[in-house]
């Protein structure tokens, strides 16, 4: 028995452990097992490493994949699905643990139809994926986050300043919510929930007026916007093989429109890629790991086709289609506890 693994899309903190998982499993069952570098560019360039006790030996706690990872699409390609294919074979593969978020998922669930014996594993710092409670890398974000926010207070505090955090979040506010929440942030804005300006303003006005702080800090989503803003603010307009522009600037935006609106000093803060390159928290370890070995055992049972979720305290196997059907947003119920305290 041959089996690969592949992480793809972005990175995030506990891949690492999940490759671990999938190659301790696998050998502890006699099998061989080789990731493919790159993501899904791998399997078109056949650029495998074989992974020995050796090769995973220690990188529980590191950041990042040594894999290493892409946002390749094979269905972009021209004749990229037929090599994708034809390279399995030839690399006498018998089954393939595809790690990754909606993007990577959504090929891995396309080749499962074409007949490819593929098994997916949740990862997503954006926490964004549906059929799982939590992806691998959510947890660590939200921490950064919270240090990040726990930082900040006191040099807003010391010079009455609002201070802007923005940190990741396309199309859902996880990171923002809970890490904003942890934090204690005056003001959390998300994708899920338009925001107005003049609202945003008022809210800080009021508490400065009515609590004698004269500082706040407020935490926002790369994809959250004003609700006369059609579209996100981005970075850069150039699209990636699975449709997305980079996002970032939001922000500036708002705090350029806060201090001009209230002559509050802002100043703004943006996490990036230091939110996901550290190392994984004990919860995404033993998360990874426990779906790792548990992508494993399904390929020992046959059942492809399937992503390994987290549900309540299981961890159990959906179909694919199950973890790409929709957007997990924040629940409403969550956004509105976070309200409470702005």
């Amino acid at each position: 028995m041959k089996i690969g693994v592949l992480t793809g899309g972005g990175d995030a903190p506990g891949l690492n452990a999940a490759i671990r998982a999938v190659a301790r499993k696998g050998l502890h069952n006699g099998w061989e097992v080789v990731g493919l570098r790159h993501g899904w560019l791998g399997l078109l360039e056949k650029s495998e490493l074989v992974l020995d006790r050796n090769s995973v030996a220690g990188i529980l706690p590191r950041g990042g994949t040594i894999l290493g990872t892409s946002r390749t699409n094979p269905y972009k390609r021209e004749g990229g699905v037929a090599l994708a294919m034809r390279n399995f074979k030839e690399l006498r593969l018998n089954a393939l643990i595809a790690i990754g978020g909606d993007d990577t998922l959504g090929v891995a669930h396309r080749l499962s139809q074409e007949g490819l014996p593929i098994v997916g594993v949740p990862k997503t710092i954006d926490n964004d994926l549906s059929g799982t409670d939590i992806s691998i890398g959510a947890d660590t974000v939200v921490n950064e986050v919270m240090r990040a926010v726990d930082r900040l207070h006191p040099t807003a505090e010391a010079h009455d300043r609002v201070m802007l955090v923005e940190v990741m979040g396309r199309d859902a506010g996880w990171i923002a919510t809970l890490g904003g929440m942890a934090g204690g942030a005056d003001v959390i804005l998300i994708p899920e929930f338009p925001f107005s300006i003049d609202e945003v303003c008022e809210r800080l006005r009021r508490r400065h007026d009515e609590t004698r702080r004269k500082f706040s800090v407020v935490v926002i989503a790369e994809g959250a916007r004003p609700r006369d803003l059609e579209d996100s603010v981005v970075q850069d307009s150039a699209i990636d093989e699975f449709g997305h522009v980079r996002l970032g600037g939001i922000a500036h935006v708002l705090g350029r429109e806060i201090e001009a609106r209230t002559g509050y000093e802002t100043r703004v803060t943006v996490l990036g890629h230091t939110q996901r390159g550290g190392s994984p928290t004990a919860f995404d370890r033993i998360l990874a790991t426990r779906l790792g070995v548990a992508a494993v055992v399904e390929v020992e049972k046959g059942n492809f086709g399937v992503m390994v979720a987290h549900v309540g305290s299981e961890i159990v196997p959906l179909p694919l289609e199950e973890g790409i059907r929709e957007m997990h947003r924040v629940d409403p119920r969550l956004y509105e506890i976070a309200q409470l305290f702005s």
